[in-house]
C-alpha cells in the first residue's frame, strides 16, 4: 500500500523578507507562470490545520488561481510564536506547456501574536484583487473591525456552529461595521445547490407552475449533525414561495402559511445517509422526489402520480471542503436568496 501523501506548508521565510523570498521562488522556475484572480485567506485554530488546508488549496488552485494566505492560530498559547512559509501550487494548463502556479503564504501565530492577524493579512494582499476570507470554526466576540476593512466575501460553514444565533449575530455585526460591503457565503447553503436545482426543475415547465400553489407537505431526511442544512432547505421553499412560518413550528415539524393562507407542513427527519438523503414534495395526487443514496454521485429524481411516472438522474455535487469551496468560488452576487431562506427559519436554527 502506498504511503499517504503529505502536504508541508513550504519553505521557511522571515516575516519581513517574504516578498524577497517569493521573487527568488519565481526566478528559480522558468517554466512557471504566476497567476492570481483573488486573495484567499484561510483562518483556523484547529491543530494541524496548515497541513490540511495546504492540501485543500492544492486542489482549489487547479481551477481557481489565487494568492492563498493560510493562518494557523493558537491564541490561548502561553508563549509567543510567529513562523512563516512560502510555497507554490502548480498545475499544467489544459492547453499544455507552461505550468500555471498560485502562491501560498502560511503563518503560524501562537499566543499574543495571534492579534497580529489583520496586519499580517493586509500586508500580504496581492494588489487590488478581491479578498475572500474563509473562516473555519466559530467567530470570536468582538470581531476585530480592522479585519473586515478589506474583505469582499466572508466564507463560513454554519453546519458546524453549536449556537447559530450568536454566531450569525457576530457575522452580521461585522458586516454592518463594514457598511454592508461584505457578501456572506455559507458553505452549508452551498451543499444544497444540486438538491435545489433538482427540485426546481420539477416546476420549470409553465404547465407545472400551478403545482407550486398545490404543495401540501414537504418531507426532508437529513444525516446526524445536518439538521441546520435541512432547515435551510425548508427556508428556501418558504423564501421562494413567500410562505410564512407558523409560531407553533418546531425544529422537526414546521408549519407554513402560503399566500392563500393554506397550511403547508414541512417535516424534517434524521436518517442515516447523506447530508440530505431525501426530499419529497407532495402536491395532491403527485409526488416529486429527490433521493441521494449513500455514497452515490447522482441524485435519483422522480415524478410519481396517478397518470404517469418519470425518472431521471442528476449530479449530486460534492460535500468535501475542496468541492464546496470550488463551487462557492464559481458563484458571484450578494446571495440574497440565502439570506431570505435563512431568515425564514432563523429562530429554529
Amino acid at each position: 500500500m502506498p504511503a499517504p501523501e503529505t502536504f508541508a506548508p513550504g519553505l521557511p521565510a522571515e516575516i519581513g523578507k517574504i516578498d524577497r523570498e517569493l521573487k527568488k521562488l519565481w526566478e528559480s522556475g522558468s517554466a512557471m507562470t504566476r497567476a492570481s484572480l483573488m486573495n484567499l485567506a484561510v483562518y483556523s485554530e484547529e491543530p494541524g490545520s496548515l497541513s490540511r488546508n495546504t492540501q485543500i488549496i492544492s486542489k482549489i488552485t487547479e481551477d481557481h488561481a489565487c494568492r492563498a494566505i493560510l493562518i494557523g492560530a493558537k491564541p490561548g498559547a502561553k508563549e509567543n510564536r510567529v513562523e512563516a512559509w512560502i510555497s507554490a501550487h502548480c498545475h499544467v494548463s489544459r492547453a499544455g506547456g507552461k505550468q500555471i502556479c498560485s502562491e501560498q503564504l502560511s503563518f503560524l501565530l501562537e499566543g499574543p501574536s495571534a492579534r497580529l492577524l489583520p496586519n499580517i493579512v493586509f500586508s500580504q494582499l496581492d494588489s487590488d484583487l478581491p479578498f475572500y476570507l474563509w473562516w473555519q470554526g466559530d467567530f470570536h466576540d468582538p470581531v476585530d473591525p480592522q479585519l473586515w476593512a478589506w474583505v469582499d466575501r466572508v466564507i463560513y460553514d454554519s453546519q458546524a456552529w453549536s449556537d447559530f444565533g450568536t454566531q450569525m449575530q457576530r457575522v452580521e455585526t461585522a458586516q454592518a461595521e463594514a457598511k454592508h460591503r461584505i457578501v456572506l457565503c455559507d458553505l452549508n447553503w452551498t451543499r444544497l445547490v444540486q438538491f435545489r436545482l433538482a427540485l426546481a426543475q420539477f416546476f420549470d415547465c409553465p404547465t407545472s407552475h400551478h403545482r407550486l400553489n398545490e404543495i401540501e407537505h414537504v418531507e426532508i431526511d437529513f444525516a446526524t449533525g445536518c439538521r441546520s442544512t435541512a432547515l435551510l432547505l425548508a427556508g428556501w421553499f418558504a423564501a421562494q414561495l413567500e410562505w410564512t412560518l407558523e409560531e407553533s413550528s418546531t425544529a422537526d415539524a414546521l408549519g407554513f402559511r402560503d399566500q392563500a393562507k393554506k397550511l403547508v407542513r414541512v417535516s424534517v427527519k434524521e436518517k442515516e445517509g447523506e447530508t440530505i438523503s431525501r426530499c419529497a414534495v407532495k402536491c395532491g395526487s403527485i409526488e416529486y422526489r429527490v433521493v441521494h443514496s449513500a455514497n452515490a454521485d447522482l441524485l435519483d429524481v422522480t415524478t410519481e402520480g396517478s397518470e404517469a411516472k418519470r425518472r431521471c438522474l442528476m449530479p449530486a455535487g460534492s460535500n468535501d471542503a475542496e468541492g464546496l469551496m470550488s463551487e462557492e468560488l464559481m458563484r458571484g452576487g450578494p446571495h440574497r436568496v440565502y439570506l431570505r431562506a435563512m431568515n425564514c427559519v432563523r429562530r429554529l436554527l
